[in-house]
């Protein structure tokens, strides 16, 4: 294990993506306690609202994400100077993306059910950053020989059929599936293969005349949320905390 953390994150000079990676978690985890906090009326944190309006944390995060971001490129990947611009840009990341569905929405959905694209988007982000700390690298790069890497032909034609894939996924309505894909390209293939969600690109343009197909895909897609849609939801609650719940309508 020593060996490997060695080999693949300190020796190549990953040490800044490690640092990073952890200060986007951490952030993101200490962000979310203290909303919970304050949400739930305890401890001593309050929201932040000079002169009456409430400053969201996604200000400082995109504070701190342009002087990280353009710190690490300043610094080059090595040095002191590097080490504290991934951390600073890790923070602010990690303070963006907790309130990714505010952006999204221009509106303050962080405790509704909108509010679960921020949770996914972080998990989605720390998952894709783990892979290329695992020495994953886009579109399936990393699986070709040294030799086939300097025919650029090869080369080429590696990285136009895996984005070809990684699109088609992506119009079947699977963005996280795409987005993982462009670093684990046997995900694509496997997404390209199988039948497009219900309303997606793929299926409103392909599905139009093929009644079967449309009748599978819906059943396809009911299953799978039917499986998967309350452990999703339990996880997004354990780690974000639970929207609020909206009043039911009386008779």
């Amino acid at each position: 294990m020593g060996h490997w953390f060695y080999r693949n994150i300190i020796e190549p000079g990953k040490l800044p993506m490690l640092l990073a990676l952890t200060s986007f978690i951490l952030t993101f985890l200490i962000t979310r306690t203290v909303t919970r906090l304050i949400r739930a009326g305890r401890g001593p944190f309050k929201n932040i609202t000079p002169g009456g309006m409430h400053i969201h944390h996604v200000v400082p995060g995109v504070i701190l994400t342009v002087i990280g971001g353009f710190g690490a490129v300043g610094s080059a990947r090595h040095g002191a100077a590097a080490a504290v611009c991934a951390i600073i840009f890790g923070m602010g990341a990690g303070l963006l993306l907790d309130e990714f569905a505010l952006v999204l929405h221009l509106d303050d959905v962080y405790w509704t059910e909108q509010g679960r694209q921020s949770v996914e988007v972080v998990v989605l982000a720390a998952a894709l950053a783990l892979l290329v700390l695992s020495g994953f690298a886009p579109l399936g790069v990393n699986e070709m020989t040294p030799d086939e890497r300097q025919d650029r032909a090869s080369l080429i034609l590696t990285l136009l059929i895996n984005f070809l894939l990684v699109l088609i996924t992506l119009f079947k309505g699977k963005p996280r599936m795409a987005l993982i894909s462009v670093l684990v390209p046997f995900v694509a293939i496997f997404g390209a293969l199988r039948l497009a969600r219900p309303g997606s690109s793929w299926s409103r343009r392909f599905y139009r005349n093929r009644p079967k197909a449309r009748a599978k895909s819906r059943l396809r897609s009911y299953r799978h949320d039917r499986r998967w849609d309350r452990p999703r939801r339990k996880f997004q609650d354990l780690i974000g905390g639970a929207p609020d719940r909206l009043p039911t309508a009386k008779p």
